[in-house]
C-alpha cells in the first residue's frame, strides 16, 4: 500500500472513543467518551496523571490493546479512514510506516543483539522494499538529523554501547526512517536527565517541522507540553476534561482539575513558607470505583451535591471559542481569577548548628580496563573529587546534577554503604567516613537515613506496612515492649498522614505516593537527624509530588531534620531548598543559597541546567542554551576543567587554561562559591536565564 494520498483533513480524528478491558469478573472502562483531533503538522499534548488513560488512547490508535482490551464505542480515524475497518495487512502497513510510536523506555524498542545500523535499515527495507544501500544512506541521514556524533560509528554500535540519551535519539531516528505522518510520543523523556531531555525535546520539535510530521505528545509534565505543543487535552480518570490551545488552557483554564494541577506544581515565585503548593485532596479513583456524575467531584473545591453528581457530564464549548471545551457543569459560574485560598503561612524553621561537615571527600573505584577479563590494566573511576560542604540543623541542602555526576556515590559513602578513599565526613564532630554501616552503632545508623527514588524497591512485598515500620523500630532499639513499638508505629503513620488502618495493608495495596509515605515513616522511625532523599518524588505524579514534598517539609519543621535532597528537577529544588550544591563529574562546581544559585553570575553548567528546565508558565521567558554532547565518562575525564568539553564560555578564557588546569574554588559573595576560570568581568556580564514577565 502506498502512502495515503495527500490529505488535508485531520491526520488523526478520535471521536467519542471508549475503550474497556475485560477481566473474568467485570468490564473495566479505561477511556470514556474521548475526542481529540490532530491536524497536519500540528503537535497535540495529552496530559494527565498515571492511570488516566493517556497510554490506552495511544495503544488504541496503534490498534494494539492486547487480547483483553476492546474499543467499545466511538471511532479512531487516520486520514479519514476508520482504523477498526482495516484488515490486519493494511494495519501492518500503516504501523511503523505512516504512524510511528516512541516509548518511554528506549531499550524496549531496540534489539540488544543487533547493530543500530541494521535495526534502522530494516524499517524502509520491510515497509518500502528499498535496497540495502538506499536504506543505509537514509539511516545515515536520519542519525545525522538526530544530532548524534560520529554517525557511522553509531550505526556500527550495539545499543548497550550508547548512553540513555543516545538510545532515545536512535529510537526517534527509527520512528522517522519511514517519514511517518503521525508520531506518537509516550513520555519519551521521563528516563532522561533534564539537559538531555531539553536537547531531545528541541530535536523532536525541529524534526516535526522538517518532516511536517503531526504529533501526539503524551506527558505528565506541563512544562514540556508548553514547549512542544500547539494544543493540549487534559485527561482525568479516563475522560478528557479540558481541550484547547496552549494559551487558552494555561492562561484561561476552564476546569477545576486543570486549576488544581497548576496549583500543585512549583512555578518560579512559589515559596515553601509564604506560598506553599496545594496538593489535590483525596485519591485518584480506581476504574471500577468511579463516582456518579463528575469523576473529579469528590476532590473538587467547587463540588455541588445534586448537580455535579446528578448525571454524566458532557464536554461543552466555552462561549465565544469553539476550539476550547470543558467537562464541567459550573465552569461559567466559577471565578477563575479568584486568589488561591492559601493554607496558613508556615514559619521558616531557624537553621541551627552544623550537624554534618564534609571535608575534601574523595571516592575512587578501581575497575578493570577490560570489562570481560578482570586481569590486566586497572582504571580508576573518580566518582567524587574533593567534596567540601557543611549542612546544618533544619536546613534543606539540594544536591543537583546529571546522572553520573557522583550524587548517589556521595550518598552511599555518607550512609556507610561505601567507605571514602580520602577526606572526612564528620557527624557532630565524629569521623564516620571509614566506618561501614555494619560497624556503625545504632545511634549513627538511625541518625542518617535515606528515602529512595522508587518506593516499590524498598518495601518488603510480603510484610505488612505496620510490620515493616515496627521492624525498623526494633533495629533502632526504640520502645520497651511490642505494645509501645506498635503505638509508636501508629504515631508514625499519623506523622506521614496515612490512616492507621493501613498498618494491616500489604505494599501491593498502596499507590506510589502512599508507598513513598511508608518509606518516609520508616526513615523517621529512629528520629533521624539527617535524611538523604534521593529523587524522592520523581517517580510520582505531580499532584502526589506536592503532597509528599509538603509532608517532608512539615516533618522537617517539627523534627529539625537536616534534609539532603538529591534531584535533577530544578523547579522543585528552587521551591524547597535553602542552599543548592551543583555537581558535575564528581566536582562541586557551584554552591550557595538558593537565590544565589538561581540568579547570575552562574557557573556555566548551572546556567545550562537552568535553561533546560521546562516551566509550565506562559509568562516566563527563558534563555535558550542547549548543552552539546554527553557527560564524559568518569573513567576518562577531560583534562583541566571537567566541564570544558561542553562549555559555551570556554573561548572567553585565554591560553587554553580550561583545557589544562582544574579551576580553583572561588568565593563570590557570602558563601557563594564557584569552580571556574572565568574572570569577574565576564561573570558580571551574565544575564538571568529565567525572567518572569512583568504583570
Amino acid at each position: 500500500m502506498n502512502k495515503m494520498a495527500d490529505y488535508d483533513g485531520p491526520i488523526l480524528e478520535i471521536d467519542k472513543l471508549s475503550i474497556s478491558f475485560f477481566t473474568r469478573l467485570r468490564e473495566i472502562p479505561a477511556v470514556m467518551d474521548f475526542s481529540v483531533s490532530v491536524m497536519p503538522g500540528e503537535a497535540v499534548g495529552l496530559v494527565g496523571e498515571s492511570g488516566c488513560g493517556k497510554s490506552t488512547v495511544a495503544l488504541g490508535v496503534m490498534q494494539d490493546l492486547g487480547k483483553n482490551g476492546r474499543v467499545v464505542g466511538g471511532s479512531i480515524k487516520f486520514k479519514g479512514q476508520d482504523l477498526a475497518e482495516m484488515s490486519p495487512d493494511e494495519l501492518r502497513d500503516i504501523r511503523g510506516n505512516e504512524i510511528a510510536m516512541i516509548y518511554q523506555e528506549p531499550m524496549a524498542s531496540l534489539n540488544p543483539a543487533m547493530k543500530i545500523g541494521k535495526q534502522l535499515m530494516e524499517v524502509p527495507m520491510i515497509h518500502e522494499g528499498v535496497s540495502s544501500s538506499v536504506a543505509y544512506a537514509r539511516a545515515l541521514e536520519v542519525v545525522t538529523d538526530v544530532r548524534l556524533p560520529d554517525p557511522e560509528r553509531m550505526l556500527n554500535s550495539f545499543p548497550h554501547q550508547l548512553s540513555g540519551g543516545q538510545q532515545q535519539r536512535i529510537v526517534i531516528a527509527m520512528a522517522l526512517m519511514s517519514k511517518p505522518s503521525l508520531l506518537i510520543l509516550d513520555e519519551p523523556t521521563t528516563a532522561l536527565d533534564v539537559t538531555v531531555e531539553a536537547a531531545v525535546v528541541e530535536l523532536v520539535r525541529d524534526l516535526g517541522k522538517k518532516y511536517g510530521t503531526s504529533m501526539l505528545f503524551i506527558s505528565h509534565n506541563l512544562g514540556l507540553i508548553l514547549e512542544t505543543c500547539d494544543r493540549l487535552c487534559v485527561m482525568y480518570s479516563g475522560e478528557a476534561v479540558e481541550r484547547g490551545s496552549i494559551e487558552e488552557v494555561f492562561d484561561e483554564m476552564q476546569h477545576p482539575y486543570t486549576q488544581a494541577l497548576f496549583r500543585s506544581i512549583p512555578l518560579p515565585g512559589a515559596d515553601k513558607n509564604a506560598h506553599p503548593l496545594v496538593a489535590i485532596p483525596g485519591n485518584f479513583p480506581l476504574p471500577h470505583e468511579r463516582p456518579t456524575g463528575c469523576n473529579f467531584g469528590p476532590r473538587c473545591d467547587y463540588f455541588e451535591e445534586g448537580r455535579c453528581d446528578a448525571q454524566e457530564i458532557q464536554m461543552r464549548e466555552v462561549p465565544g471559542n469553539e476550539r476550547h471545551h470543558s467537562r464541567c457543569v459550573k465552569f461559567q459560574e466559577i471565578d477563575w481569577s479568584a486568589p488561591i485560598s492559601v493554607p496558613e503561612k508556615k514559619e521558616k524553621a531557624e537553621i541551627g548548628k552544623v550537624v554534618l561537615k564534609i571535608d575534601n571527600l574523595k571516592k575512587y573505584y578501581e575497575v578493570s580496563a577490560n570489562a570481560l577479563f578482570s586481569s590486566g590494566d586497572k582504571k580508576v573511576v573518580k566518582a567524587n573529587e574533593t567534596l567540601s560542604f557543611e549542612a546544618r540543623e533544619s536546613e534543606t541542602l539540594a544536591i543537583v546534577g546529571e546522572s553520573g555526576c557522583g550524587k548517589s556515590t556521595f550518598a552511599k559513602v555518607l550512609m556507610g554503604l561505601e567507605t571514602a578513599t580520602e577526606g572526612e565526613i564528620l557527624l557532630d564532630g565524629n569521623n564516620i567516613e571509614q566506618t561501614p554501616i555494619d560497624q556503625r552503632n545504632t545511634g549513627t545508623v538511625s541518625d542518617i537515613q535515606m528515602v529512595f527514588q522508587n518506593p516499590f524497591d524498598t518495601l518488603n512485598p510480603s510484610m505488612s506496612v505496620g510490620r515493616q515500620i515496627v521492624r525498623a523500630l526494633e533495629i533502632f532499639g526504640i520502645g520497651e515492649s511490642d505494645a509501645s513499638r506498635k503505638q509508636r508505629m501508629l504515631e508514625l503513620l499519623d506523622l506521614v498522614k496515612l490512616p492507621r488502618a493501613f498498618a494491616d495493608r500489604m505494599p501491593r495495596q498502596l499507590s506510589g505516593g502512599q508507598k513513598q509515605r511508608v518509606g518516609i515513616a520508616r526513615a523517621f522511625a529512629g528520629g533521624a537527624r539527617i535524611v538523604v532523599a534521593d529523587e524522592p518524588v520523581s517517580a510520582l505524579d505531580v499532584s502526589v509530588q506536592a503532597a509528599v514534598t509538603d509532608l517532608l517539609m512539615e516533618i522537617q519543621r517539627n523534627e529539625k531534620t537536616t534534609l539532603l535532597f538529591i534531584s535533577h528537577d530544578l523547579s522543585i529544588v528552587r521551591y524547597l531548598s535553602d542552599r543548592v550544591m551543583v555537581m558535575y563529574l564528581g566536582h562541586v562546581v557551584e554552591i550557595g543559597d538558593t537565590d544565589q544559585v538561581f540568579s547570575p553570575p552562574y557557573h556555566p553548567y548551572t546556567e545550562a541546567l537552568l535553561s533546560a528546565v521546562p516551566i509550565a508558565d506562559t509568562s516566563v521567558e527563558k534563555r535558550h542554551i542547549v548543552l552539546e554532547g554527553d557527560i564524559p565518562s568518569a573513567m576518562s575525564p577531560p583534562s583541566g576543567c571537567p566541564f570544558q568539553t561542553r562549555c559555551r564560555w570556554k573561548n572567553e578564557v585565554p591560553n587554553g587554561l580550561c583545557d589544562q588546569d582544574v579551576p580553583p574554588v572561588r568565593q563570590l559573595t557570602n558563601g557563594h562559591q564557584i569552580k571556574c576560570h572565568l574572570t569577574e568581568e565576564i561573570l558580571a556580564r551574565m544575564e538571568p536565564v529565567i525572567k518572569i514577565a512583568a504583570e
